[in-house]
C-alpha cells in the first residue's frame, strides 16, 4: 500500500475532511493501493471547528506526525493542504520538495506569481513532480465550451480572494494563458474582473459569496452557450491527483497554473482601468 502524507495549517478543514473517503471510493474502484497514512498540522487546533489534529487523525485512521519532516520521510507521495492559506505553501514546500516525492499542492497554488516561479524552481531542484490546480478546471460542463473567444464566469464562496480562483481556473482552460490586459470594479462585496485577451477574445468573472459556478462561452461563429457547474468536479480531481501519483503526468502544462496565478495576483490589485500585464 502506497502512503499519503497530508501537511496542512491545521487538519480539520473542508478539503482534508473530504479527501480520505474519495481517495478510498476511487482505489476500491480503480483497484489502486493508496491510503493517508500519515499527517502534520502547523497547528494544533482547527480555525474552522475547534478540532485537534489528534482528534482528527483518530477518526480518520491516520498517523499524527510530530513534524512535517516526519511525513516527508514516511510517505511515499506528499498532498500539502492549507487551502484557505496559500501564503504557507511556499514555506512547506521548501521543506517538503526537497524529500523528491511527488507532491500535490492544493488550490489557491500560491498568493501571487513570484511564489509559484519559486515553488517551481525547488521542484526541478529537487526533481519532485509538483501538481496544483482548482477543481473547477475538472469541471465536465467546460468540455462543452472548446472553441471559446468570449467567456463569463460566475461564482460565490467566502471571499474573493479564497474562492476567484475557482473561476480564474476555469477562464484559463478556455482561453489560454496569453492575457493582454486586466481590470476590476468593486459593488459591496461584489467583484467584477476583466480580462483582456486581445484579438482572441475576453473573459468575466463575477463573483458574489451567494453565486452558484456557471460558464456561459460565446464561439467564433457569435453562438454562445450557458452551463451551471454541477458535475462532480472534486472527485475528477481526485482521479487526477490519483493518477499524478502514479505516473507523475499532469494533463496541462505548467504555464497555465502560472498563467493563473499571475491573473489571480493583478485582478485582485486591479482598479476601474484596463492594466496591461
Amino acid at each position: 500500500m502506497k502512503k499519503i502524507g497530508f501537511i496542512d495549517y491545521y487538519l480539520s478543514e473542508w478539503h482534508a475532511n473530504n479527501y480520505p473517503a474519495w481517495i478510498r471510493e476511487i482505489c476500491a474502484r480503480d483497484g489502486l493501493d493508496y491510503e493517508i497514512a500519515y499527517a502534520w498540522g502547523e497547528i494544533a487546533v482547527s480555525l474552522r471547528d475547534g478540532k485537534t489534529n489528534e482528534e482528527w487523525c483518530r477518526e480518520n485512521g491516520v498517523e499524527l506526525c510530530a513534524t512535517m519532516e516526519e511525513v516527508c520521510e514516511k510517505s511515499d507521495v506528499l498532498l500539502i493542504l492549507a487551502p484557505s492559506n496559500p501564503e504557507k505553501h511556499l514555506e512547506y514546500a521548501r521543506i517538503a520538495l526537497r524529500y523528491g516525492k511527488r507532491t500535490y499542492i492544493d488550490k489557491t497554488f500560491t498568493p501571487n506569481l513570484a511564489d509559484a516561479e519559486e515553488i517551481f524552481a525547488l521542484a526541478d531542484r529537487y526533481g519532485a513532480a509538483v501538481f496544483s490546480t482548482s477543481a473547477l478546471r475538472y469541471a465536465a460542463e467546460l468540455d462543452k465550451m472548446k472553441g471559446a473567444c468570449n467567456v463569463i464566469t460566475t461564482g460565490g464562496g467566502r471571499s474573493a480572494d479564497e474562492y476567484i480562483v475557482h473561476q480564474i481556473e476555469m477562464i484559463v482552460r478556455l482561453l489560454g494563458c496569453d492575457a493582454k490586459a486586466v481590470k476590476a470594479e468593486a459593488q459591496g462585496k461584489q467583484r467584477i474582473f476583466r480580462v483582456c485577451y486581445g484579438a482572441v477574445g475576453a473573459a468575466t468573472a463575477i463573483y458574489d459569496p451567494s453565486l452558484p459556478f456557471s460558464v456561459t462561452a460565446e464561439g467564433a461563429d457569435g453562438a454562445s452557450k450557458t452551463e451551471s457547474v454541477t458535475s462532480d468536479f472534486f472527485r475528477t480531481l481526485m482521479e487526477k491527483i490519483l493518477c499524478f501519483y502514479e505516473t507523475g503526468n499532469v494533463d496541462f502544462s505548467r504555464e497555465q497554473t502560472l498563467a493563473v496565478m499571475k491573473l489571480r495576483e493583478r485582478l485582485l490589485a486591479a482598479s476601474d482601468a484596463w492594466e496591461m500585464l
